[in-house]
C-alpha cells in the first residue's frame, strides 16, 4: 500500500503529485489529527477538511489520532502504518530535518519505502510552481513580519514578492519549514472538483494567527 501522510497543505499535495507524474500513485491519504496545536511532527489547521480534499481527487483516506506528545507521537505513526499496511510512504518532506530522521527511522524499523519528492528543492521553483497550478491559502502565521491580511490569502506572485522580502529582512523560510506559515490546498491538477470555501474566520492568539475554515463543499471546477 503506497500512502501518503497528508495534512490537506502545499507540500503533502505537491508531493502526492509528483509521485503521480512518476507513474507511482499514491492509493491512501492518512491524516494524522493531533490533540495539541503545537505538535513537532504534525499539521493541525483545518486537518478535518483534509476529507474534501480526499473526496476531489478520488483517494481514500483514513484519519488517525495522536495527543501530538513529542516523540511519543512517533509510536502513533507507527501504529497508524501498521494498521493500515503501508508498504511506502510518501511526505512533502522539504528542509527539516527533524522529521525527516524521525520518518526515515521508523520507515528503516518498519521495512518501508519512504518517498519524500521534494526534499531540497528550491524554494521559488516551488512557490512558482504552486502559484501557477494549484489554489494554495495561507491558513496559519507565527513568525515575524506577518499579520492578519495574509490569513485565507493565496500564494500567488505578489506573495512570493511579499515572502522574498520576509527573508530578506526577518531570515523567514520562504517554504514555512521552520513553522513560520501553514497551508490549505483548495484546488491542483489532480482534483476532480474545487474547494469552495463558504465560511471562515480569523483568530488570533499571542504572536500566531490562524485562517479557520467553518464550512465548505465541493464544487465543479
Amino acid at each position: 500500500m503506497r500512502a501518503a501522510l497528508f495534512s490537506g497543505g502545499k507540500d503533502s499535495t505537491l508531493a502526492l503529485h509528483k509521485m503521480h507524474e512518476q507513474g507511482k500513485p499514491v492509493e491512501l491519504l492518512l491524516s494524522m489529527v493531533s490533540d495539541n496545536d503545537y505538535s513537532y511532527m504534525f499539521h493541525k489547521p483545518n486537518i478535518k477538511y483534509t476529507k474534501l480534499q480526499a473526496d476531489a481527487l478520488g483517494i481514500k483516506h483514513v484519519f488517525f489520532t495522536t495527543k501530538g506528545e513529542k516523540e511519543k507521537e512517533l509510536d502513533d505513526l507507527k501504529k497508524a502504518f501498521k494498521e493500515n499496511g503501508i508498504t511506502e510512504l510518501v511526505t512533502g518532506a522539504v528542509a527539516s530535518t527533524y522529521q525527516r530522521d524521525r520518518i526515515n527511522n521508523i520507515c528503516k524499523e518498519m521495512k518501508i519505502i519512504h518517498h519524500a519528492p521534494l526534499w531540497g528543492i528550491e524554494p521559488l521553483l516551488e512557490l512558482n510552481e504552486l502559484s501557477k497550478n494549484y489554489h494554495v491559502l495561507v491558513t496559519q502565521v507565527a513568525a515575524e513580519g506577518f499579520d492578519d491580511k495574509i490569513l485565507g490569502k493565496r500564494i500567488d506572485g505578489k506573495m512570493i514578492e511579499m515572502l522574498l522580502k520576509l527573508h530578506e529582512r526577518y531570515h523567514v523560510n520562504m517554504l514555512f519549514e521552520g513553522g513560520e506559515a501553514e497551508s490549505f490546498v483548495t484546488d491542483a491538477p489532480l482534483f476532480k472538483k474545487r474547494i469552495e470555501i463558504i465560511e471562515a474566520h480569523t483568530e488570533w492568539k499571542g504572536a500566531v494567527g490562524k485562517y479557520v475554515i467553518d464550512n465548505a463543499f465541493l464544487a465543479d471546477k
